[in-house]
């Protein structure tokens, strides 16, 4: 006997197939504009189902062959790296020691770092922190001043305090201090949440483009978003020798926006899946608590 499909069923599944195709369509845009012809590129409007013209990877060329974006890939993974790591591990301090209960304070600080989630001093009073502690237009302003995030730091203490108290129990009781603790058991335990910080920390350095806006001038420390920025927003073309070569480099512009952006996205899209496994878990785990 067939079973017989509710038109419920079919309504959530034609939703749910507009809702993907809304989703995927403005990065087939792009993808299917970085390979059209420039000068036919310039001067469409409306959807773009398939490449305008001859398919041309001009635009990669162009694009690979600017330093700048090199530079901005360095300090970007810079940022991803090193930045990234520092996060995760404070993170995983803070939310180690807010989540036991021997620590008697531990409400009053969650307070204080709940507050933060709602209410900020503002841009100005953290220029001049920025600033007066050394860290204006250097390669830490991304990462130092945005070390913890209280409501990552509250995913983990989730997640902690679902872990049995008995492990830990048994480990003092052997004679393990507190570092021993969380670093041979509590952290071993928590790679699922681990990696959604990781995901959220990475994804988040990669696309950060607002502090080197505000806190740095030196173009050698700009991020790959900074430079993407530049192309994308101020238009920055290089000087033409000639009104042929200035209308020229117009319409390749435009080409390489759309090129930019894929060479910008492809390598999170590479990590993503490989920490895809951890994610549902680690979010589910560590928001509800145990």
């Amino acid at each position: 006997m067939k079973k017989k499909v509710k038109p419920f069923q079919v309504i959530n599944v034609l939703i749910m197939l507009f809702l993907i195709g809304i989703t995927l369509y403005p990065m087939y845009y792009v993808v299917v504009a970085s390979i059209s012809d420039p000068i036919l590129l310039k001067s469409h409007t409306g959807l773009l189902w398939k490449p305008l013209g001859e398919a041309t990877l001009a635009g990669y060329q162009k694009t690979l062959a600017n330093k700048s974006l090199f530079n901005g890939f360095k300090i970007t993974l810079f940022y991803l790296i090193i930045g990234t790591l520092l996060q995760v591990v404070l993170t995983s301090f803070a939310a180690y020691v807010v989540s036991r209960k021997c620590f008697l304070i531990r409400r009053g600080v969650m307070k204080l770092m709940i507050f933060t989630m709602f209410f900020s001093g503002g841009l100005i009073p953290l220029f001049f922190v920025i600033r007066n502690t050394g860290l204006y237009n250097t390669i830490w302003v991304s990462s130092i001043p945005y070390a913890v995030s209280a409501y990552n730091m509250i995913i983990m203490k989730t997640f902690f305090e679902s872990i049995p108290e008995s492990l830990e129990e048994a480990a003092i009781i052997d004679g393990a201090n507190d570092f021993t603790v969380f670093s041979r058991i509590i952290m071993p335990l928590s790679k699922p949440v681990v990696a959604v910080m990781i995901l959220y920390y990475g994804v988040g350095q990669w696309n950060s483009w607002f502090p080197a806006a505000m806190f740095t001038r030196d173009r050698k420390i700009y991020p790959l978003q900074m430079i993407l920025r530049e192309i994308l927003i101020e238009n920055q073309a290089q000087n033409a020798d000639s009104l042929i070569a200035a209308v020229e480099d117009t319409f390749s512009s435009e080409l390489v926006k759309y090129c930019t952006i894929i060479v910008s996205t492809i390598p999170i899209l590479i990590i993503y899946p490989f920490l895809q496994k951890y994610f549902e878990k680690g979010v589910m785990i560590g928001a509800v608590k145990g």
